[in-house]
Formats: C-alpha cells, sequence, structure tokens
C-alpha cells in the first residue's frame, strides 16, 4: 500500500498545538535587551535601565534601582498627598531642616555579617559616610568584622580550603575570605578597655533626660565603639560621627558577644538593654513621613526592619536582594508580597513599592548603588 503524503494532521493535535492567543492589553511591555548599538556601554545607568525589559533577574535590577531612586529623591513638599496650609513648617526658611522641602525619606538599611567581611563593606562605608541612609539593622558579626578590619587585613583565599587544616593555621574562612585568628587576638585587646570604661560609666552615669537610669543598649554602644576605634576607614566611625543608629538584636552572636561573655568574669556587672532599642527603632518607623527599606540578605536584620514597620502600617518601599528560597517558609526567602500579609510593607493598591532580587548582594548591590546614590554624589 503506498502512503497517502496528503493526510492531514489531526485535528486534536493541530489545536492542541496552534491554540488561538488572547490579546494582550496595549501597554504590554515587550522583551528587550540592552542595544550596544544605542546604549553607551560605558553608561552604568543606561544599561541598568535598558534590562528593564530583558526579564527575569535583569528586570528585578533595573526595578531596585528605579524604587531606590525614589527613596533617594522623594521630598515632603513633592508628595501628591502633602498639603502646605495644613503644615505649621511650611513658613520656615527653605534651608532649615524642618521645611517640608527638606523632609526625606528615612531609608532604614539591613545587611548580614559575611557582606561586612567582604569588600561590600566599602559600598556601605560610602553610603553611611554621606549620610544616604537614616538607621542600620545588623548582627554581630557586622559590628565586630568592621572594627576587627582596622585592626588587622582580611584575605582571599577559596572557598575549596580545607577546614582541618586551616584549623591548624590559625585561619578562620568566610566563604573564600580568611580572617587570620591574630586578628580577634587584636580585637580583644582593643575592646576589653571600653567594656571596663562602660562598665564604670553604667554605675556612675546620671539618669537619662527622661529620669530614667542610665542603660546601655546595642546601639549605644557601637555609636561607643564607632567613637574610640578613630578610624575613617570604619563604617561605625562614620555612623557615630553623623547620628546614624546602627541597632543589633543579635549583639551577642559573635566574637564581641566572646568579649562580653570573658568580660561577664572579670569584671561583671555589665548590663544592656534591648528595650529601649526597640523602642528607639520602632518610634523611627512611626515618625517616619515615608520609610524605605533596602535589605541584603536575611535573618535577624531582615525581619527586625520589617517588623518595625508594622507600626506605621508598612513600609513604602522596599528591596530585597538575597539569594533565599521561599519554599521552606523562612523569612529570609520570602518575597515582599509575604510581608504585605503582614502589614509590615505597604500594598501596591496603598502606593507600595517592591521588588526581590535574587542574586549575591557582592555581584549587584555595587553596581545599583553607582546607578543611584553614587551617580548623584559625584
Amino acid at each position: 500500500m503506498s502512503e497517502n503524503h496528503t493526510a492531514a494532521p489531526p485535528a486534536s493535535a493541530q489545536a492542541a498545538v496552534l491554540q488561538k492567543s488572547q490579546p494582550l492589553p496595549e501597554d504590554a511591555q515587550k522583551v528587550n535587551g540592552p542595544n550596544f548599538d544605542e546604549v553607551d556601554p560605558n553608561d552604568l545607568s543606561a544599561i541598568l535601565k535598558s534590562m528593564g525589559s530583558i526579564g527575569f533577574q535583569g528586570t528585578s535590577v533595573s526595578e531596585a534601582v528605579r524604587i531606590i531612586e525614589q527613596m533617594r529623591t522623594w521630598r515632603l513638599s513633592e508628595d501628591p498627598s502633602y498639603v502646605a496650609a495644613d503644615d505649621e513648617n511650611a513658613s520656615l526658611p527653605l534651608d532649615d531642616e524642618e521645611h517640608p522641602s527638606n523632609k526625606k525619606c528615612t531609608i532604614f538599611l539591613g545587611y548580614t555579617s559575611n557582606l561586612i567581611s567582604s569588600g561590600l563593606r566599602e559600598v556601605i562605608h560610602f553610603l553611611v559616610k554621606h549620610k544616604y541612609v537614616s538607621a542600620i539593622v545588623t548582627t554581630a558579626g557586622g559590628v565586630e568584622e568592621d572594627f576587627i578590619k582596622c585592626l588587622g587585613s582580611t584575605y582571599l583565599g577559596a572557598f575549596h580550603l580545607d577546614g582541618a587544616t586551616l584549623r591548624k593555621q590559625g585561619l578562620n574562612r568566610i566563604g573564600n575570605l580568611l580572617v587570620p585568628n591574630d586578628n580577634y587576638c587584636k580585637f580583644e585587646d582593643w575592646v576589653m578597655p571600653i567594656l571596663d570604661s562602660m562598665r564604670e560609666e553604667q554605675a556612675t552615669a546620671p539618669a537619662e533626660e527622661n529620669g530614667e537610669a542610665f542603660a546601655w543598649t546595642p546601639s549605644r554602644i557601637i555609636a561607643r565603639l564607632g567613637q574610640e576605634i578613630n578610624d575613617e576607614r570604619s563604617v561605625y566611625y562614620w555612623a557615630a560621627k553623623n547620628n546614624i543608629p546602627v541597632f543589633c538584636p543579635a549583639l551577642t552572636d559573635g566574637s564581641l558577644g566572646d568579649m562580653i561573655y570573658f568580660h561577664s568574669y572579670k569584671n561583671p556587672g555589665l548590663t544592656i538593654d534591648l528595650v529601649r532599642d526597640i523602642r528607639r527603632l520602632n518610634d523611627m518607623s512611626v515618625k517616619a513621613k515615608k520609610a524605605g527599606i533596602i535589605i541584603l540578605g536575611g535573618g535577624v536584620c531582615k525581619h527586625q526592619i520589617a517588623n518595625a514597620m508594622l507600626f506605621r502600617n508598612g513600609a513604602d518601599y522596599a528591596v530585597y536582594i538575597n539569594t533565599g528560597q521561599e519554599f521552606d517558609g523562612s523569612d529570609s526567602g520570602a518575597r515582599p508580597d509575604e510581608a504585605v500579609s503582614w502589614g509590615k510593607i505597604k500594598s501596591h493598591a496603598n502606593g507600595g513599592q517592591t521588588v526581590k532580587v535574587y542574586c549575591d548582594a557582592t555581584i549587584i548591590f555595587p553596581l545599583i548603588v553607582a546607578a543611584t546614590f553614587a551617580k548623584a554624589h559625584r
């Protein structure tokens, strides 16, 4: 029997493969990447902007730049909801910090300790030195590693280096970074006398202006250490100098906690009040005219900032940068929309603007800062 080459494919197969499309909205964004015949390869901002239609995480990066730029440039006087007639500060001189044209978005920056161990420290240093953020939340390592770098260097190593061998060599590995154990010995020699002074001041300091007894808090301790280091390479030197509070609810979870532990035997009695810091952080959130959050990584620093936003019914802007996944229900991996359900970030319907970039922060955050704060600074 000869084959019938004119037979049509089964109608069901044709219908399945060639199902008719529903029309997309006229304003639907078409997928396009950077066209280097038109985009200047030396213009980082133009490249990142053109990535807005590239898809996948490239689009998220472009969105992060857009949202952070809105955080950076927002002023109360230009907000559509602002009514000058209702603002008693509207009549102040234009150069007065309380004038509505000078009221900026309160930007809360959170990051994990490994980012201070890395060279991202210098990017964070730039933001703090030039007062581009209003408050910081980090972990114990995110505090102590900054001071330790002022006392001794951190070096590039490799991820595959054998842990047992490094232990014998007195080298501590953070990913592909190496920190000599001597650095922590130097940190102990530096910080112990400061803890002694703090213990003495705790016993003799006058009461606070509100009548409460003097108490050390994590943010007050970090400010004190920032003053004591007296080194302009330090993030927390500039945080103390610029009155940018640094919150660390897990202050004892690191080498600094080890030092406090040893100190509790040598000179007992130093106490740290967490309550005053949570009040200070939450009050900053409540009083913010506009609140933006930039969070690098997850864990304590991510949730502490997001939870503070609950007291103002949500942050107005939120940019997450991390590699965490949400399938295990962890807060670290959760997308911004989960925080919307808790009232920690405002929904898009209420004016909230959010994005999560799935990326190692050491890759993308320098580029985002270059296209926003650093570009405006030059």
